[in-house]
């Protein structure tokens, strides 16, 4: 099997910058939307945000399914036209519970992407490590581009705007894919097998056990963490940094230069045991985050800065998992099967992050983070060790 085309895999990463671009406009701008919607608080607001991440988990699995039967350029099409189809419904929104619907769309479509745009990438790729640490870069791009962009779409023409632009992109974007990235000859399920079984079932399914589980708890501090640092910073900048276009901008350095650690673990992949390499990343976060449930100023903006270093650099882990040991023509299957089970439950932080920040502040929640980050270490010790790799 012949690696991806260029063109292909630019696009591919640009539609996981997107992907997490949409998932985090309404936590960017939650304040400008609540006030707008008559809530007094914020924290109010953001529950009605779940819909979104919860979607995101459950449309996996029907996506990852579709993905390997149907064929993935088809669904990365619907990817493309629902998002932006779903955030042009959420940019005319006039209540809560009508934006908890349009984002509950907006998640189910998003959902799309990680079972089945990632499994299309690698596909073929002679270092996947690699491939999928590019790829995260871009994907947490996205999520600073969100910070950048929707702090500016707020502040000039109003948060509808910041759901209504990126629509409109997206849209575009998937005329240019479909007119760029040429049809499948056949559909990944009807393929031959070209990747030699190494582990053993039981083996296996450990791994994969390990891995979802380990990917929930992970999830759960991504999920925490970037919807809940827009207002971290409002909170803790306060009296240094007030513009939202400036915080905005600080948050998307924040994210660009943590994003570089993706590509830094995923060349890592290529050459050195994984379990090694997760079990040091997942355990250095746990004393970054306790420091910066304390820090103030720009104190607090540094021990961000290495906080999020250490969770983006913990993303490529589930799935270089699923490219080393699951052969290509049932991988979007297993990827969606494993993004349900883990995002499903992770998605219960942006449910979550409102109330507990409202009842106790972000110190509390970063220290119950760092105990989460210890909990993941602690599954990851009872992952199988390295086995033989396998052959093409």
């Amino acid at each position: 099997m012949s690696e991806t085309p260029r063109t292909a895999a630019l696009l591919l990463n640009l539609a996981h910058a997107f992907d997490h671009l949409f998932l985090l406009i309404f936590a960017t701008a939650v304040a400008a939307i609540a006030a707008d919607f008559g809530f007094a608080r914020w924290e109010d607001l953001m529950p009605y945000g779940v819909g979104a991440f919860l979607m995101f988990g459950l449309g996996s699995l029907p996506a990852g399914k579709l993905g390997d039967s149907w064929g993935r350029r088809p669904m990365m099409l619907v990817f493309f036209f629902g998002m932006g189809a779903a955030a042009l419904l959420a940019s005319v929104t006039q209540n809560a519970w009508q934006l908890a619907g349009a984002l509950a769309l907006l998640g189910t479509f998003s959902a799309i992407y990680h079972p089945v745009g990632i499994p299309m990438l690698v596909q073929g790729a002679r270092k996947p490590g690699a491939v999928i640490g590019v790829n995260g870069l871009s994907g947490n791009l996205g999520i600073a581009a969100a910070a950048l962009t929707t702090g500016f779409l707020v502040q000039a023409l109003g948060w509808r705007a910041a759901f209504a632009v990126p629509g409109l992109a997206c849209i575009v974007m998937g005329f240019v894919f479909a007119a760029l990235v040429p049809a499948e000859a056949e559909p990944p399920s009807q393929r031959k097998r070209a990747t030699a079984v190494i582990l053993a079932p039981g083996q296996l399914a450990r791994v994969l056990v390990v891995m979802t589980v380990a990917s929930a708890t992970a999830g759960l501090l991504f999920n925490l963490t970037t919807n809940g640092n827009g207002q971290l910073l409002v909170e803790r900048l306060g009296g240094v940094v007030n513009d939202p276009a400036t915080l905005g901008m600080l948050l998307a350095a924040v994210y660009a230069v943590s994003s570089v650690a993706q590509v830094v673990v995923g060349r890592l992949l290529d050459r050195v045991p994984l379990k090694r390499l997760q079990l040091i990343i997942v355990l250095c976060q746990a004393p970054l985050l306790a420091l910066a449930s304390q820090a103030q100023g720009w104190w607090l903006y540094a021990a961000l800065v290495g906080v999020m270093v250490l969770i983006f650099g913990a993303i490529p882990f589930t799935d270089a998992v699923i490219v080393r040991y699951v052969d290509d023509h049932m991988r979007s299957r297993v990827a969606g099967l494993r993004l349900t089970l883990s995002l499903g439950f992770s998605s219960l932080a942006v449910w979550a992050l409102g109330p507990v920040v409202k009842a106790s502040g972000f110190g509390t929640l970063f220290l119950a983070m760092a105990g989460i980050s210890l909990c993941t270490a602690a599954t990851l010790l009872v992952m199988p060790g390295e086995p033989a790799r396998a052959t093409s």
